[in-house]
């Protein structure tokens, strides 16, 4: 081994820097991605790019001159989260929405953006202020309607409108969330419960006015009927009404036959077992 290198030194010296070479300058590029060039800050080329001449595999590059700057040419995730949103009709939202993009024109991109998280952080700002202008033009209760839809579109051509300067573009944008905030959720069920039982209270006061009216339209029926009964025969009137209080007056009270009551045979109570005179 020690006669091999020192006979073949520099061949191995100048092997082993071309196996080096050979390595910094192949890379692969699969098929879910897509490459800039960059040379000296500048693009100086792309692969499997939308409109490029070359696609994925086994490219090379200039070692230590070229930058290969690797993009996702797959859906983009763009979040906003729990942020607050004042609403046509004055009431504060928490709102959470994504949207979601893809990196067209990679050379853009690199030359405004940096990278994709260079678009992320650029876009989220441009999300944000969209959707606070949109919903802002409308109330909370139309953004539980079919207008979300159209209010969704005009954020979506919007922020698209806007990723175009950085090489992106929006392909969607949902709204996850819409909600009232915990304070003022409590502060409308307590104004919604108040509200409901200030109905109720309503309701059961209007009841008890027509059940009186009912009430005082049946007594007067009844003392119409009565009437007429004892301008037909007054006699038999008082023969009815004196049963009846016979009735109540002798019944067993709880069933408890042992109790008896004494009155003299000329009580003026007992004149209708008297009989007529």
């Amino acid at each position: 081994m020690q006669r091999l290198w020192e006979d073949h030194r520099y061949s191995i010296i100048a092997a082993g820097l071309a196996l080096v070479a050979l390595m910094l300058s192949a890379y692969v590029v699969p098929e879910e991605e897509q490459v800039v060039i960059v040379r000296t800050g500048e693009p100086v080329g792309t692969i499997n790019t939308p409109n490029g001449q070359m696609g994925a595999g086994l490219h090379w590059r200039w070692p230590f001159v070229d930058k290969v700057v690797r993009i996702e040419k797959r859906l983009l995730d763009l979040e906003m989260n729990d942020e607050e949103v004042l609403s046509n009709d004055q009431q504060r939202l928490l709102v959470n929405a994504y949207a979601r993009f893809r990196i067209t024109n990679p050379v853009r991109m690199v030359e405004r953006a940096g990278s994709t998280e260079g678009v992320r952080t650029a876009l989220e700002p441009i999300l944000n202020s969209v959707l606070r202008q949109e919903l802002g033009r409308r109330t909370f209760q139309a953004m539980l309607t079919a207008e979300r839809g159209s209010a969704l579109q005009n954020v979506r051509a919007n922020l698209d409108r806007q990723a175009r300067q950085y090489g992106a573009e929006v392909v969607d944008v949902q709204i996850t969330r819409t909600d009232l905030p915990e304070a003022p959720l409590q502060s409308a069920f307590t104004r919604m419960e108040s509200d409901r039982q200030r109905e109720a209270r309503t309701i059961r006061a209007q009841g008890g006015r027509d059940a009186r009216i009912i009430r005082a339209e049946a007594d007067a029926e009844a003392a119409r009927i009565y009437a007429e009964s004892f301008g037909k025969d007054a006699s038999f009137y008082d023969f009815y009404r004196a049963m009846q209080s016979y009735d109540a007056t002798f019944a067993a009270e709880n069933g408890d036959a042992a109790s008896s009551i004494i009155l003299s045979p000329d009580n003026e109570y007992l004149q209708q077992f008297r009989g007529r005179r």
